[in-house]
Order: structure tokens, then sequence, then C-alpha cells
């Protein structure tokens, strides 16, 4: 479902694909059978995590890791979490005297308001528990300039790399057995469409869509507003439609099958997000992998990715949204096809595969340069 699972399945396959051995380390899943065989991958006790009850946290299990990383042989580490199980990672790459590399996925000032409604942790807090986590580590990766620049200001030494989660770009190509998503929600043919698709949570700004979308419709009547995915704002974000008057043109599909996720951009005119809480957007990659044309939320990554309005734009204000959607709808098709492809070359999983291994490599060279000089020293 989220990003960082997303972003680890890539990776896995990538690795694999150039013939390199990978095994996940990770937590017990309420969903997964306990006697269902998952190749490579190891599960350690777990319980939810605190206000984010669909993440969850080991509670045992280091020294089975460790036990487990030395029959295996590892390389390298490569943690994709702070808590639990990266501070496993970290433990058992040092214990084995291997490099451990680390993905900073979340931007957790912007979750906060999760625990205690932002009363007990405050920035400062975040600042202290990333210096701490990332301090002995051999490499950071960063999806996003917006990453490394928080990374940067906490006062983070590790050497840091951007390289932006890729995506399987095969898999955004239209399909004729692919579900049809206008025949299932009775969507016409010729209604323009928006899609936002994400965790239906407060730091998405879903709400800011919908409060644009009468404006919209004022402009384009048959529009309509298609929101994929669940999360704690559902019940908010579907009172906040019924109090506008917008039941017959805004549909909330809920939890969909990862495996359709591209049939909703197929089926789509126009992927819009006001998320300001992102530290790279997979999904905005997607869309333009299913040549849709998006329009996002302005930032350091999405100025970034979209300088080219042959693709979309960015916003910063409200009225800067409703005139860019009502724009875009109205000219939805992506006629630049060479700019396309160059962006999407840059975010492909491939070079993404590739760029991870590169990044593998310096660190093990630097790891084992340094741990040369230290035994120079002591000598």
């Amino acid at each position: 479902m989220s990003g960082v699972a997303t972003s680890i399945k890539t990776l896995r396959h990538e690795l694999e694909k150039q013939g390199h051995q990978v095994y996940i380390f990770t937590t017990t899943d309420p969903h997964i059978e306990k006697d269902v065989y998952e190749r490579n991958i190891f599960r350690f006790p777990s319980v939810p995590f605190v206000s984010f009850t669909d993440r969850r946290v080991a509670f045992r299990g280091l020294f089975h890791a460790y036990q487990l990383a030395k029959e295996l042989n590892l390389d390298v580490v490569h943690t994709q979490t702070e808590f639990s199980m990266g501070m496993i990672g970290k433990f058992v790459a040092r214990t084995l005297k291997i490099p451990c590399l680390h993905t900073y996925h979340t931007m957790y000032e912007d979750y906060l308001h999760y625990v205690a409604n932002g009363k007990l942790l405050k920035p400062v807090h975040v600042k202290q528990m990333t210096l701490a986590f990332c301090t002995h580590l051999d490499g950071v990766v960063a999806p996003s300039e917006r990453v490394l620049d928080t990374l940067t200001s906490y006062g983070v030494k590790a050497p840091i790399r951007i390289i932006p989660t890729g995506i399987d770009l095969e898999q955004y190509e239209p399909d004729e057995n692919e579900l049809d998503v206008r025949e299932k929600y009775q969507i016409p043919d010729d209604a323009p469409m928006i899609l936002s698709l994400s965790r239906l949570a407060y730091e998405k700004n879903i709400k800011e869509v919908i409060d644009g979308f009468p404006k919209i419709l004022a402009a384009l009547p048959d529009a309509r507003l298609m929101i994929v995915g669940d999360g704690p704002a559902r019940e908010t974000l579907e009172a906040q439609v019924t109090t506008l008057g917008l039941d017959d043109h805004v549909v909330f599909t809920g939890e969909i099958n990862n495996n359709e996720v591209s049939a909703f951009y197929h089926a789509t005119d126009l992927f819009v997000s006001a998320s300001d809480s992102e530290s790279q957007g997979l999904t905005y990659i997607e869309a333009l992998a299913a040549d849709t044309k998006i329009v996002v939320k302005s930032g350091p990554y999405t100025d970034d990715l979209l300088t080219n309005p042959a693709l979309g734009t960015t916003f910063k204000t409200y009225d800067e949204m409703v005139e860019d959607v009502i724009y875009y709808l109205k000219h939805s098709q992506i006629t630049d096809t060479a700019a396309l492809d160059e962006t999407l070359k840059q975010v492909s999983s491939e070079t993404f595969g590739h760029r991870i291994v590169d990044f593998y490599q310096d660190a093990q060279f630097n790891y084992e340069e340094s741990r040369q000089d230290s035994a120079d020293v002591s000598n």
C-alpha cells in the first residue's frame, strides 16, 4: 500500500534482475497467513505503532537477525525505517563489520499531529531522532532534494546521495485486459475526470482539491473527481463532499488492488494532488508513466519534475490550482512524447537500481578503506 513498501519491492526486483541476492527482514503482518511461504523474507514479532496502527514495530529479534545475517553472509545492509527494524539493521551491520546504508523515506515533521495532536513531539525531537539514527551510517539515500536539504539542515554527516525511487514503466502501459474503470463506476466516457490517488490522510490535503471542485464544475459541468484510497480522513472528506452538494460528481473507491492502479490512471484525464508532505511522490511519476498529465502542489521536488508544461504544472495557491486544473482538463493529451520519454528515463526502476548499486559499491570501498586506515593507526 505505502510508497515505502513500493520502493522496497521495486528495489528488490531491480537488484535481483542484476543478479544480486536480496533478503528482506521485516515485521509480522496480520494480513499474511503464518504458513504462507515468502521467498527470502524473514518476519519478526511486532505490534502496531502508536498512532499509526497500520504500521508495525518489532519488539524482539535482535540476535536472531544477527544469526540469520551471519549465515547469509551479507555484504551490505540497507535499512528502510528509523525504528525497530532499522535499529536491528544497524546492529547487524556493525556486528558483521559491513556497510550500512539507509533510505530516509518519511518527512516526520509533517506527521507530528498524529501523536497526541502534536502536543508531545516537536520538530526538534525529529531532528534529534534523525541525527541519532544517521550516526555511523555509511550512506543515506534521499529520494528528493527536499529530503537532502532537510537532512543537511539537521546536521547529518553521513554521505547523502539523491536517488529517486524508480518505477517499472512497463507496468503502466495500456492493457486491453485491464479493468474498465469508467464502466465499473458508471462514468460517461466523455466526462472530464480528475484522479486523486493516495492514502486518505489529512496531510495529503485532499480537502483543498474538493474545495476547488465547485469552481471546476462551473467551467466543466460534467467533470468528475475520483478519490482512490482509504485512510483516517475518509469520513471527513465524504462529509465535506456531501456538504458541498458534490455527491453526484465525486466517487470514493476505497482501497484498490495494486495490480489495478494503472487502469485508474488510464481512465482519467488529469492527476491532481494538493499534498505538500511528499518526500518524493511516486504517484506523480506513475501518472506520467501512464501518459496522464499532472497538476500538483509546488515544492522543490515537483518544480524540478515539471519543468515542461507539456506534462503538467505546479501551483502555489488555491486559485492557481483551480485555474490550472480547468486548463489541463481542456488540454489533457500529452503531445510532447520526447519530453515525456526523457523525464521517465530519469525515474525508471532500472536507473534506480543501478544508482543504488553504485552507492553500495562506493560505500563498500570507503568502508574497507576506513577500516584499513584504522588498522594502520592502531599498528
